[in-house]
């Protein structure tokens, strides 16, 4: 029964507030009908509190069910205007319509309360030109010797704000800032307690523009956001505080907290964000700022916190921004190409020096405790910084320690294999950037490698059981401690290249290398692929792998190099020399032999020339002077100089001799036949001739009782002009043991002999008592046999009279 009672009880006192609102809405809502212009007024009224300046509308209509139990208005034609409007035109507020919620109570007794205001299709636009002056100074408080109401008769307090389809621009003509959005939507629920205003803000937005210097660039270009943030005005910091909220920007979850000071127009504004990618973040940013970022690349997703603080001065431009990034396990592209596994934190602030400038020339990028494989190499960075960014320097100190093995497939190209080896650095760098190239670079430190097996594949060198120390001393190189075995060869190598981390970049073609080569033992052959082109390697991939084994492999082979080599005993097939000393330069495609001097076939060798690198075949120049060597052993080393007529089975005596020649060479180091061009000027001492076939043919023909198979000469000298397949003998004098004879003419390697023989009968035998002048005098008298060696039919050489003599 009791219950029955309550409900009956409950149930009339909800229809008699039920009918009292009812009545209390309809009496405000037949009110607001039959007194529009009043009503209107005093809404005006009450929005035009503290303003200095006015807001007008062309008239109002009741919207009454839209905020039932209360009672709204829609005010149409909205504009507010400062007092100084007609000067720079900019309407603060233009809105077609805003609906206004009021107080029923409040417009019954005849105080307007206004709970709720809707702002729909308007625009917003808070100017301030180059002067300072603001159209948000509608808003200044009148002054204080008014006398003062209360707050809450006062101030004008809404409930509700409402922002639908509103273009919102800040623009700041004096401090170059420009803020646009496109407001689809924000709804404020506010709260006034005596502190200030506390209000949940639920917005959805599109920046056109977030520029806080028009000069640089917009943050946030083209990028939506939308979220819910709490903020809270205080009166005694007279400052908007936003707690932080997750908010979405361009579709990804930013954690978002700020202040703003609205006395000194400044603000902080915190930002934190996990697992997105570096990129899209850095395109958050103005471009000065993410056009540098963008030089770097990071592929998978990050952790950043930032701050964006503006101290209101104005006196930079940009406001000071300071950003944080943790990587792990990450793929990071840098200037010089990629490092993978990599882990570190990094930062960037465009104001690194504490009280300094904001902007690009006092920006920082700095990566903390970097680990990383750079081309498979494990690499090991306290601290690696670029620093002004306007025109960057990039430093840092690098550590490792990795066998070279971790190399291979790591250049982009097969240029290079390594086997065996290992390797220690620690190389503090210092660079100029350059569109994020590394140049001008400043390098101290050292490289160790110990017991390398390497093979460079373009020029099929296989070098084994090497080690060296590169030091690095600011923009200079040098190598000390070389060990290189090539083959049978060894090398132990010393070199300095000056300013090499600087031409390295932006001129491999200057560098020059300043190379000392010792050895005990030298097989020259095993040198042979300098000679030939080098091998085409494509590349296995792309990107920057393909750019730094394009700029290694392009020193390699640009670089000039000064050779000084000494070698206790240098082979090549049949040549072997001894106290090898020689001067020799690789200049781009040649090798230039200043000046080379060996002890050889017990007499001593010196010369000077150069082999010029083409397609099919080397061309070569030589200057040589050859000083009492064994002709036997000199022409056997030399492979009888790719002729087969005289040989060193024909030759005895020794051989001093001037040598300017020139010819091809193949890449494999063989003297192409017929190709030799020059002058040969030469002594023979205590020499003999051997069966020599034009000899003893000349024997047979008429000295049959004479030894024409083993003609001694006691001193013989001679011209020699070679022309590829013929050799033109200047007119010579030639006494030996067998007989005297003049001769002259062409003798062909292929057709065209045409020698000319004056042979007297007299045996020189005859003449031993006599003087040198007499012997000289008796040398022609008597029979003299007038005779030519020429072509015959199958490719030999027949001897027949010469008519035509002289």
């Amino acid at each position: 029964m009791f219950m029955k009672r309550w409900l009956k009880i409950s149930l009339k006192i909800i229809s008699v507030l039920v009918v009292l609102i009812i009545l209390t809405w309809l009496a405000g809502a037949f009110y607001i009908s039959r007194n529009k212009k009043e009503v209107l007024a005093s809404i005006l009224s009450q929005l035009n509190k503290n303003l200095n300046g006015q807001i007008t509308a062309t008239s109002m209509e009741p919207t009454l069910l839209k905020s039932f139990p209360g009672v709204s208005v829609s005010l149409n034609g909205v504009l507010l205007r400062d007092s100084l409007w007609a000067q720079h035109k900019h309407d603060l507020l233009k809105a077609e319509d805003i609906d206004v919620s009021l107080n029923v109570l409040s417009l019954i007794v005849g105080n307007i309360n206004i709970k709720q205001i809707a702002i729909n299709n308007a625009a917003i636009y808070l100017y301030t030109d180059s002067t300072g002056y603001s159209n948000t100074s509608i808003f200044k408080s009148k002054p204080k010797t008014e006398k003062k109401s209360s707050p809450k008769s006062s101030a004008l307090e809404v409930g509700k704000i409402d922002f639908n389809k509103v273009s919102l621009i800040l623009d700041n003509k004096k401090r170059f800032k420009l803020f646009n959005f496109d407001i689809d939507q924000i709804k404020g629920r506010m709260e006034y307690p005596d502190s200030g205003w506390v209000g949940k803000i639920k917005l959805k937005t599109q920046v056109n523009s977030f520029a806080f210097n028009t000069r640089k660039g917009s943050f946030l270009k083209d990028k939506s956001l939308e979220g819910t943030l709490q903020a809270h005005y205080s009166r005694d910091l007279d400052a908007v505080i936003l707690y932080p909220e997750v908010l979405n920007i361009g579709g990804h979850p930013f954690e978002i907290g700020a202040k703003i000071d609205l006395a000194k127009s400044a603000f902080a504004i915190n930002i934190a964000v996990d697992d997105v990618l570096f990129r899209d973040v850095a395109l958050l940013l103005s471009p000065n700022i993410s056009s540098k970022l963008l030089k770097f690349g990071i592929e998978k997703p990050i952790d950043i916190r930032g701050n964006i603080i503006d101290d209101g001065s104005g006196k930079y431009g940009d406001p000071l921004i300071k950003v944080g990034i943790k990587v792990r396990d990450n793929i990071v592209s840098i200037p010089a190409g990629k490092l993978t596994a990599c882990n570190f934190d990094g930062s960037f602030t465009n104001r690194d020096t504490a009280g300094g400038v904001i902007g690009d020339e006092n920006s920082s990028i700095k990566f903390h405790k970097l680990t990383a494989k750079y081309f498979n190499a494990p690499l090991k960075i306290d601290t690696f910084t670029v620093n002004n960014l306007s025109r960057p320097i990039a430093t840092g100190l690098v550590t490792s320690q990795f066998p070279l093995s971790n190399l291979n497939n790591s250049f982009g190209t097969n240029n290079f294999e390594f086997k065996n080896g290992t390797a220690n650095l620690r190389l503090y760098c210092k660079a100029d950037i350059d569109n994020f190239r590394f140049t001008k670079p400043v390098v101290s430190g050292k490289i160790q490698v110990a017991d390398a097996d390497i093979l460079y594949i373009p020029r099929k060198l296989h070098l084994v059981k090497s080690a060296l120390n590169i030091n690095f001393n600011q923009n200079d190189l040098s190598i000390q401690n070389g060990h290189f075995q090539l083959g049978k060869s060894e090398l132990n190598v010393s070199c300095s290249i000056a300013n090499f981390a600087n031409l390295y970049y932006t001129a491999p073609d200057k560098i020059l290398v300043n190379l000392k080569m010792s050895s005990p033992q030298l097989y020259l052959k095993e040198f042979l692929p300098f000679l030939g082109p080098r091998s085409s390697n494509k590349p296995k991939s792309g990107g920057n792998k393909r750019v730094v084994s394009k700029e290694l492999s392009n020193v390699l082979e640009l670089s000039k190099m000064n050779i000084r080599l000494t070698v206790d005993k240098a082979i090549y097939e049949k040549f072997t020399a001894k106290n090898l000393d020689a001067d020799i330069s690789l200049r781009g495609g040649g090798i230039f032999f200043n000046k080379i001097s060996v002890a050889h076939a017990g007499g001593q060798l010196s010369l000077a020339g150069n082999i010029i690198q083409e397609a099919a075949s080397n061309s070569f120049k030589i200057n040589s002077k050859i000083s009492h060597v064994s002709v036997k052993d000199f022409f056997y080393s030399f492979d009888n100089f790719g002729q087969n007529t005289i040989t060193n089975k024909n030759l005895k005596g020794y051989l001093s001799s001037l040598v300017n020649i020139s010819g091809r060479i193949s890449h494999t180091g063989k003297i192409l036949p017929r190709s030799i061009n020059g002058k040969v000027v030469f002594n023979l001492n205590n020499a003999a001739l051997v069966n020599f076939e034009p000899m003893v043919k000349v024997g047979k023909f008429a000295f049959a009782n004479r030894n024409l198979s083993n003609v001694e000469i006691k001193n013989l000298d001679g011209t020699l002009n070679i022309r590829g397949d013929k050799i033109e003998i200047s007119p010579m004098q030639i006494n030996s043991s067998a007989l005297n004879f003049n001769v002259k003419g062409t003798y062909a390697l292929g057709n065209g002999t045409n020698v000319a023989m004056d042979i007297p009968l007299r045996n020189p035998k005859g003449d031993e008592n006599l003087t040198k002048e007499e012997k000289k005098q008796a040398r022609m008298r008597g029979i003299v046999l007038h005779l030519k060696a020429v072509d015959d039919e199958k490719g030999g050489i027949k001897i027949r009279w010469n008519k035509d003599h002289d």
